[in-house]
């Protein structure tokens, strides 16, 4: 194993451990996101580009804001639990922290061995993109329209039903 491994594994298992200790719930959320990246750049790393990106949209993107979207639809009394403090020292640590992920998330970028003759080689995208957008068309849209509509029905939940 490598030290790129070793990096990438500690950025997923301090975003798991965040979800589980994080008091907020927000936060929990957001930590949940940096496990999924993690996660992602663990399957770049391995040479497994379509896992990697398809972990980088499903989990990572729409997961994540569904989470995000369905914790901020709940009541609650205040959104001052929600919102990062406004101290000076609270502000330093994040950055240092958001400063400390990127460098590493870098740093495993640049130090990670480029495979020889493995830049044209095919990965399956191909295959199942043909196959979604030529055989499995008509599936693929009527996914789309009922993933559409249930956003526009979460949406009027949370205003409240009116459609005035």
């Amino acid at each position: 194993m490598s030290f790129i491994f070793y990096v990438l594994a500690a950025i997923t298992v301090i975003g798991a451990l965040g979800v589980v200790l994080s008091p907020n719930v927000v936060h929990s959320a957001l930590f949940l996101v940096v496990s999924f990246i993690g996660v992602a750049s663990m399957y770049f790393y391995i040479g497994a580009e379509f896992l990697g990106a398809v972990q980088l949209m499903v989990y990572s993107g729409a997961v994540a804001v569904l989470i995000v979207m369905a914790i901020m639809l709940t009541r609650r009394d205040s959104m001052a639990h929600s919102n990062p403090s406004q101290k000076l020292f609270r502000r330093v640590v994040t950055g240092l922290l958001a400063g400390g992920f990127f460098f590493l998330m870098g740093l495993g970028i640049v130090l990670a061995p480029m495979p020889d003759g493995m830049l044209g080689a095919p990965t399956g995208a191909h295959e199942i993109a043909a196959l979604m957008l030529g055989a499995y068309v008509l599936p693929f849209e009527i996914g789309a329209v009922l993933l559409l509509a249930a956003m526009i029905g979460a949406l009027l939940l949370a205003r409240g039903g009116d459609a005035a």
